[in-house]
């Protein structure tokens, strides 16, 4: 893999990140904006992406708006929020075509900026607050998919599991917000909220393509409005290391016909650690692809799950198991997934597995590095965790990675919180 050049540049109080590319034909560019979860503002923030999709001042219709995208030979946007950690993460990201491509062309770069800065820093609103009818049209759009999480019984579960597992944290703080908080907010309320987002979040502006960085660093800092009075490390979310004295148990009851299994544990190691890449390999063999234990042991061995797996939360310190089963099978199921980890810890896998992961979980890096988006994420991963590591070092600690590095980490885990969700009448948790 060619090695991934990142400058990056302090403009205006926030950071400016070039990364030169002439593998792709288009340039992309992003623009995160970070702050703490925290109850009084995560729905206002889950809010604001569909708000400011809709119109700017001077494109206040998405006709209009969706018109000057389309001069920009079909300019692609997109405005979502994340979680990451105990942080929550607004990125804008605007894909245009590169004008290098196109014949008599040179300044679609510099209208792209300026209509993401229109985006950014002219919202369509009206004397002191958002558009009403868009604000009243997004804000039960956003309710509406707040109701829709109930119908999808995998998402539901994983977010109940949260809700236990996290109680009294940050990171229990549902990305889409709260109800009954949204139907407090009003237009006005929110617009303050988002000019004190533009001054005080940190902000992080991604540039990346086939372009000449001195020109583009020039055209971001004359023609981007932004103007952060953020002081480094001053929004930085710290992310607690619980440790729970028992397991606690949490069951729902649901008319549902596949019950939904999932488990929580505490991995005391996030993407700063130095064991983070032991961590990945670890999950990996433990739950992460179709031949880790979970899979091949609940689901095709024991016939036990219709789908087994395991996901990390890279900047909480989390690990989660998923399953989905029939009710009566809970404590066939939860034994046998028990046992998985049992046999991590007692390093039950061979230096071939081990590098059989190694090579999936570097190919699925390598898959994320093939296109502009997923390039941007990674390198973003390093200010989320506060450690500056390049792509080559993330491939070479996953190279590096030992069967007893594996196995420390694997006794670092601690069984958290179980939560089932079954058909009412099902199985009891003890």
């Amino acid at each position: 893999m060619k090695t991934i050049q990142e400058d990056i540049i302090p403009v205006n109080g926030y950071q400016l990140h070039v990364v030169p590319n002439s593998k792709f034909k288009t340039i992309s560019m992003v623009v995160k904006f970070k702050a703490p979860l925290e109850k009084d503002t995560i729905t206002m923030r889950a809010l604001l992406p569909y708000l400011l999709q809709q119109g700017t001042k001077n494109y206040p219709s998405r006709t209009a708006f969706q018109k000057e995208l389309n001069y920009l030979y079909g300019a692609v946007l997109s405005i979502d929020g994340a979680k990451k950690g105990e942080n929550h993460i607004i990125s804008f990201r605007l894909e245009i075509a590169n004008d290098k491509f196109i014949p008599s062309e040179n300044g679609i770069l510099k209208e792209a900026i300026k209509l993401l800065n229109e985006i950014i820093c002219h919202p369509n609103v009206t004397e002191d607050g958002f558009e009403p009818n868009v604000f009243a049209r997004e804000k039960q759009g956003l309710k509406k998919k707040m109701h829709a999480i109930i119908d999808d019984k995998m998402q539901y579960a994983n977010m109940r599991l949260i809700d236990e597992m996290c109680k009294e944290e940050a990171y229990q703080l549902h990305v889409y917000g709260d109800e009954a908080d949204l139907e407090q907010l009003d237009e006005k309320t929110v617009y303050e909220y988002y000019k004190k987002m533009l001054e005080e979040d940190q902000i992080d502006f991604y540039l990346l393509g086939d372009l000449d960085e001195a020109s583009a660093e020039k055209l971001v800092a004359s023609t981007m409005e932004l103007n952060s009075s953020h002081q480094s490390g001053a929004t930085q979310a710290s992310s607690h290391d619980v440790k729970r004295e028992s397991v606690q148990e949490v069951l729902d009851h649901q008319d549902i016909q596949q019950a939904k299994l999932h488990i929580g544990y505490r991995t005391h190691c996030t993407y700063r650690d130095e064991d983070y890449d032991a961590l990945q390999v670890f999950n990996g063999l433990f739950g992460g692809f179709p031949s880790s234990k979970l899979f091949l042991n609940v689901r095709e061995k024991n016939s036990l799950a219709y789908y087994a797996s395991s996901r990390m939360e890279s900047h909480k310190g989390l690990l989660l198991v998923f399953s989905g089963i029939a009710p009566a099978d809970y404590e066939k199921a939860r034994n046998i997934i028990e046992e998985q980890m049992t046999a991590m810890k007692q390093g039950d896998f061979s230096e071939t597995e081990m590098n059989e992961i190694k090579d999936l979980t570097i190919n699925q890096l390598l898959e994320t590095l093939d296109n502009p988006q997923g390039i941007i994420e990674v390198l973003y991963q390093q200010v989320i965790g506060q450690r500056r590591r390049s792509p080559d070092q993330l491939l070479a600690g996953i190279r590096s990675v030992t069967k007893e590095e594996v196995v420390n980490v694997a006794n670092r885990m601690q069984e958290d919180t179980v939560y089932l969700l079954t058909t009412k009448g099902g199985a009891e948790v003890e």
